[in-house]
Parts: structure tokens; C-alpha cells; sequence
């Protein structure tokens, strides 16, 4: 299993990581499409190569193709709109909030799956680039939806010990070289 690999890959110093990431992925109470699409967006917004090449594989056999894509494409829209809107956000003048973005975000209004899913990865990846606009806005659309805060939590568990992850291999790999 490839969670064992990556698993193996996490130094002694950092065996919470290593215990964290087992128990996020491996004792998940996520229905598998929300699991394994938030692993894949995660794994790819952490912009981690280990994490990505060992997730990707069990969350593509665990998705369906519609799935698989539409996680990809949370991903590569919030890398996206994460920049913009807390930009938008830290900068000090408010007239900015005002201007129209001009930027192309289809995928969010028709993602290919439930609606649901695609606003929980993309939540996810969001807390991983750090954007509060981005996150407040995804979450109050998953609590309108019925989703309760033990999921939304559950998603930000997965998308903080992946991004942990992905910094500690590559760190160690970086100073192995």
C-alpha cells in the first residue's frame, strides 16, 4: 500500500506525522469519493512530488474518473482563486473587494460531481494556502448543504498532516542530497 510507503518515508523526529497520517486516511469517517478526492487535492496543493506519487495511485483506483478530475481540477482552480482572494483580502485598501475579478472559475458552478464534495476539497485546499476568504466562503456553503463541522474538520485533519507530511520527505530529501 502506498500510505505504507509514504508512512516509511516520515523520519523518527516526526512520528506524530507518521501516526497522524495513518489515522486521517487509513481510520477516516469520510464516504470513499470525499476521502480519497481530498487526498488528491491535498496531496497536490501540498506541491510535495513523495506525497503526490504515492497518493495519487490508491486515490485514482478508490475514484471514479469524474472524481478523479474534478479533485484535480479543486485543486488547480483553488491555487487560483487562493492567491486572488487573500490578496484581496490583505491588501489595505477595500476598493479592491469592489473590482470585478475578471477570471474564469466554471469548474465551481459545474465540477462533474456532487457539489458537496467538490466545496469540501476545495476547503481543503485552501486551509493548505492559507486563504480565510476562501475557506469562510467554502464552509458556509458546506453548512447551508447540512455538512457538519466534525466533516469539514475532518477535511482541514487531512489537508494539515499531508501538507506536514509533504514539508518533512522533502526536507529530508533535500538535505540527503
Amino acid at each position: 500500500m502506498a500510505l505504507d510507503e509514504l508512512k516509511s518515508a516520515v523520519p523518527d523526529y516526526a512520528k506524530d506525522l507518521k501516526l497522524n497520517l495513518g489515522s486521517v486516511i487509513g481510520n477516516s469517517d469520510l464516504p470513499q469519493q470525499q476521502l480519497w478526492g481530498t487526498v488528491l487535492a491535498c496531496a497536490i496543493a501540498s506541491r510535495s512530488p513523495k506525497v503526490l506519487r504515492e497518493l495519487e495511485p490508491e486515490a485514482k483506483a478508490n475514484l471514479s474518473a469524474e472524481a478523479y478530475a474534478a479533485a484535480k481540477s479543486a485543486a488547480a482552480i483553488m491555487a487560483m482563486n487562493n492567491v486572488f482572494y487573500r490578496t484581496r483580502h490583505l491588501l489595505s485598501d477595500p476598493e479592491y473587494g469592489n473590482l470585478r475579478a475578471g477570471l474564469r472559475m466554471n469548474v465551481i458552478g459545474n465540477p462533474g460531481v456532487d457539489k458537496v464534495d467538490f466545496e469540501l476539497w476545495s476547503l481543503a485546499v485552501s486551509a493548505i494556502n492559507g486563504c480565510g476568504m476562501c475557506l469562510d466562503s467554502h464552509e458556509q456553503v458546506l453548512r447551508k448543504a447540512g455538512v457538519d463541522r466534525e466533516t469539514i474538520q475532518e477535511a482541514v485533519k487531512i489537508a494539515s498532516v499531508l501538507q506536514a507530511v509533504g514539508a518533512t520527505v522533502d526536507a529530508e530529501a533535500a538535505l540527503a542530497e
